[in-house]
């Protein structure tokens, strides 16, 4: 099971610049909302795309999706961590949570 990340946990990452975050929901959720630097990743596209999108198997990644009932960031986790991703983590109360907590986003 994927290590989970905090908001405050990740807010500081974020701030730090020290994590590349994956939106797990892509598409047009990504475009219309997504956490700050976040990069679009969904499930059906972790093979062929995670080479490119995250080079470093050893750097901070953090998934998200909406919130913890949505399945996206678990499985694009899981996923990554079968590819030999060594620092993967999940904010598991997702944007919902972040939007909620009034922090900021961005839009495509």
């Amino acid at each position: 099971m994927t290590a989970l990340i905090t908001r405050d946990e990740l807010k500081a990452a974020i701030d730090a610049g020290s994590v590349t975050v994956v939106d797990a929901l892509g598409g047009e959720y990504y475009a219309k909302q997504h956490l700050p630097g976040a990069v679009p990743l969904v499930r059906a596209d972790v093979d062929e795309q995670a080479p490119s999108l995250l080079p470093d198997r050893d750097a901070a990644i953090v998934t998200y999706c909406s919130n913890p009932a949505c399945p996206n960031s678990g499985q694009v986790a899981d996923r990554l961590t079968e590819l030999g991703y060594t620092a993967v983590r999940k904010y598991r109360e997702g944007i919902e949570d972040w939007v909620g907590a009034g922090l900021p986003t961005e839009s495509a």
